[in-house]
């Protein structure tokens, strides 16, 4: 499934709004989204929250042959899944050219720089090595995945306890963690993505880049370094031609964001030993008494309870009376139904209802003019009577003795009374 793509006047509203040095979080240009590490039961197991970036970081081990041209070498395998449960874009089952470069840049990132004693992890030389494999796991995709995949995995790595060997001859014995304690990974340095996102040919420069920027920038910097200011590696996309001068910003920005982050690590890292060490809940047992089931942990907001009938009567006391209800089923209009409260409709009836009593105003009119009609026809019919031979009661009728016509409907009044007894006698 592709990504539903951005409108232009989305993509006019980001770029607008960068040029205004704004951003759809309220962030300023060089800050990172709020950042948090947390771990699982097991050793080796990180998760890591960037905003609503979230990775997780899995690191296993197994006794494996080692290659051939580096005996005496211990293997680092890196592993990026992308599931279609972080973005309805990431497909199940084949990789995808961003997968892809993810995995070539975490392996940059953390093996070509040589952070890991990959020597420490030889057994046998040339029979029995240690194969450390790190999984990452991209659980919800918000942006700048590269950033929250190296530090997973690099604090995985920190975290990570191998299991203690025995050589007796040519047998190797691999202990159990009750058996003997296990050992940590020989880390020389911390390397840390940082990535850089360019707009309008390079003109604008933000860091942390969420989706919704990453679909409008332009170009991509990401700088790999460690606390040490050592740039591990760097690589830029996009297709943009950045000045050295650029470059050299980024570095500086580099340096101060990999700083912070690597003092998060050591803490985030510093408290998890010191839980597991007095013995208390942590991971994801940590999250069982709460009845949740993530490693989050939440501050409880506290409720006093004092005096609690005393206030609730007070406002029932202050309160405004409540409104009177209209009786149910309400006729507002003739001829209308209403069910419910009889409030003023917002459905433009207060209109109709005008036009309805004019209407009704102007059949009442007409109504009291037949009426005065008739009465004078009455009175007119009392004068004289008048003989007259009609084949239909409605149709043609012949005056014999015309006298009188009236100036209103120019009928004789001696015709009107004579209509009427005819009528009489018919009947």
């Amino acid at each position: 499934m592709k990504d539903t793509p951005l409108s232009n006047c989305e993509r006019d509203f980001l770029l607008k709004a960068i040029e205004e040095k704004k951003r759809l979080d309220g962030r300023q240009t060089y800050d990172y989204r709020k950042m948090k590490i947390t771990f699982g039961t097991d050793f080796g197991c990180c998760f890591v929250d960037l905003g609503k970036t979230r990775v997780m970081a899995q690191v296993s081990s197994e006794l494996v042959t080692p290659k051939e041209s580096r005996p005496n070498e211990g293997i680092m395998f890196f592993n990026i899944e992308l599931s279609p449960m972080a973005s309805p874009a990431f497909e199940q089952g084949r990789q995808s050219e961003l997968s892809v470069k993810l995995n070539r840049q975490l392996e940059r990132c953390l093996r070509n720089s040589k952070c890991i004693d990959t020597e420490s992890l030889c057994v046998v030389s040339g029979e029995k090595v240690w194969q450390i494999r790190v999984d990452v796991h991209m659980l919800n995709h918000d942006g700048n995945l590269m950033d929250a995949a190296s530090i997973a995995a690099i604090t995985a790595l920190c975290h990570f306890r191998r299991p203690d060997v025995g050589i007796q001859g040519d047998e190797v014995t691999v202990f159990s963690p009750e058996e003997r304690d296990p050992i940590p990974l020989s880390i020389y340095h911390m390397p840390i993505s940082v990535s850089f996102a360019f707009f309008q040919q390079g003109t604008y420069l933000l860091v942390d880049p969420c989706e919704r920027e990453e679909r409008v920038m332009d170009g991509l910097l990401m700088i790999a370094m460690n606390k040490h200011r050592e740039i591990c590696s760097i690589q830029s996309s996009g297709g943009i031609m950045l000045l050295k001068e650029q470059v050299m910003r980024c570095s500086k920005i580099a340096s101060i964001k990999v700083s912070e982050i690597t003092e998060l690590i050591s803490k985030a890292l510093e408290n998890d030993k010191k839980a597991r060490k007095a013995g208390e809940r942590c991971g994801f047992a940590e999250s069982m008494p709460q009845e949740r089931i993530t490693a989050l942990k939440m501050d409880e907001t506290p409720v006093e309870m004092t005096d609690v009938t005393e206030k609730a009567n007070d406002i029932v006391h202050n309160a405004d009376a409540p409104p009177q209800m209209v009786p149910s089923p309400v006729v507002p209009i003739p001829g209308v139904g209403q069910v419910g409260q009889g409030v003023q409709s917002t459905w433009g009836l207060e209109e109709d209802d005008e036009g309805e009593e004019e209407e009704n105003d102007n059949s009442g009119e007409e109504q009291d003019e037949k009426v005065t009609r008739m009465e004078e026809e009455k009175l007119e019919s009392r004068e004289g009577d008048v003989v007259e031979i009609s084949d239909s009661e409605e149709e043609e009728v012949v005056i014999l003795n015309p006298e009188k016509v009236s100036k209103n409907t120019g009928y004789t009044s001696h015709h009107k009374g004579a209509a009427a007894t005819q009528k009489r006698k018919r009947k």
